[in-house]
Order: C-alpha cells, then structure tokens, then sequence
C-alpha cells in the first residue's frame, strides 16, 4: 500500500525553501491525479476546517487517505496512540523555530508502531543529506532581494538544528496521512489533539496526490510565518 510512495526531499525542492514556503514535499500537482490534501495558500482556517470535516461525510465503509493536522505539534511516541486502528502511511515533521521558517519533511512509513517511532530520525537523515554544498541552485535566488552567502549559511543552519531536534525526538511532527473508513476518521477528528482530518474520495490512488497540513501557527489565514528571527544553536 505504502509503495506508491516516494522520498519527497530532493535539490529540486531544496531551492525553494526560501522562495516559496519552506516545505519539503511533492509540488501538489505531481504525478497523474490531480487530488491533494490541505489548506489552500490564502485560505481562511475556518474555510479550511469546515471543507476537511465535509470531506467526512458518508455512510459508505471504502476506506480512504486523509490527512490529519495536529492541534499542536507532537513527539513520535505520541502518534501511534491518536488512531490504534487506523493505517499511518505517512508522517510530517517541521521543526518549530520562534520567527525561523523551517521546512517540511515527509516521512514514508511502512505499517507498525516501529516504523513510526523511527520516523523522526529518518526526517532528520533527510535534512542532513540536504545539506549537501550542492544542493541550493544560486539561480534559485533573486539577487535583488537576498544575499546568496547569506542565505545559504542560514539555511544550512536552520536544516542543521531541526535535524539536531529531530534525532533528539522533539515534538514536531504536525501531521499524518492514513487510511481508513469514514466512521473511524470521524472518531479520529474528535481527539482533541487533531484540529483537522480531510479525507480524499475513495478512489484516490497513493502517491497520486500532495500533502500540505494545517499547520498549528495557522491561526486566521493560511501563510508563511516571518522570518527574521536568529536561527538558534541548538
């Protein structure tokens, strides 16, 4: 089932962490399919969370893909717990940094708790092998805007301390996608420490569509949170 899946981090991605929103994933429009899951850029978050709880509505038993976004961010030890019956496929980490924008990564698990629990070290070998000196496109950057050296060095210290927390098991998985029917997505969105669950049609193939959760700083409208603050140490 889990097969379809990719690894979503690649130097293609990489370029865009400061130009588009920071995120790691499959642009939404990859592959054949042209479903997706997640707020729109702009959307308001009442918008959104009242699309994702129609996404529930049905009497029918197909199980499903959904996205399910975290009221805050939790440690993987936590996830395994939220839904004991429900398939995780895949886990979304980002690293919480007051005024830091830092990049999603999507972790591909196969079924069992094991999987889970080690998928905070494997979004964290992710961010390390992104920090190859080749990975960011200098053509990437507007000159205009933003200084290049600059910018690499922060970025190559922003993937270096998220994945410092990674390793360290921090609390910063946001979201997970999993399958199942209706009825227990529905008992699932009422766990108070799940803010949205969306479910896709049942015919919606894995790998043919693109994650992008509701992430906790999202408050009113869905955008990219300020990035001016000092990248910390650790």
């Amino acid at each position: 089932m889990l097969r379809g899946f990719g690894v979503v981090v690649s130097a293609a991605l990489l370029v865009g962490f400061f130009a588009v929103l920071g995120v790691l994933v499959p642009p939404r429009e990859s592959g054949v399919g042209t479903d997706r899951l997640g707020p729109e850029h702009g959307e308001a978050v009442a918008d959104y969370r009242a699309r994702a709880r129609q996404s529930l509505d049905g009497a029918d038993t197909a199980e499903r893909w959904a996205l399910v976004s975290f009221t805050a961010p939790l440690p993987p030890g936590q996830l395994t717990g939220l839904g004991a019956d429900l398939r995780i496929a895949q886990v979304l980490y980002q690293v919480p940094m007051p005024r830091v924008r830092t990049p999603l990564t999507v972790v591909p698990v196969p079924a069992g708790a094991a999987a889970v629990l080690a998928s905070a070290e494997a979004a964290a070998s992710q961010l390390r092998d992104a920090l190859d000196p080749d990975a960011l496109d200098p053509n990437a950057l507007d000159p205009g805007t933003i200084d290049r050296n600059t910018a690499d060095e922060r970025y190559r210290r922003v993937l270096g301390v998220a994945a410092r927390r990674l390793t360290d098991g921090c609390a910063c998985a946001v979201g997970v996608v999993v399958r199942g029917p209706l009825d227990r997505l529905r008992t699932l969105a009422e766990n108070p420490a799940v803010r949205a669950v969306e479910a896709l049609p049942a015919d919606a193939i894995a790998g043919r569509f693109g994650v992008v959760p509701l992430l906790p700083e999202h408050v009113d409208v869905v955008a990219p949170g300020p990035d001016d603050g000092p990248v910390p140490d650790r």
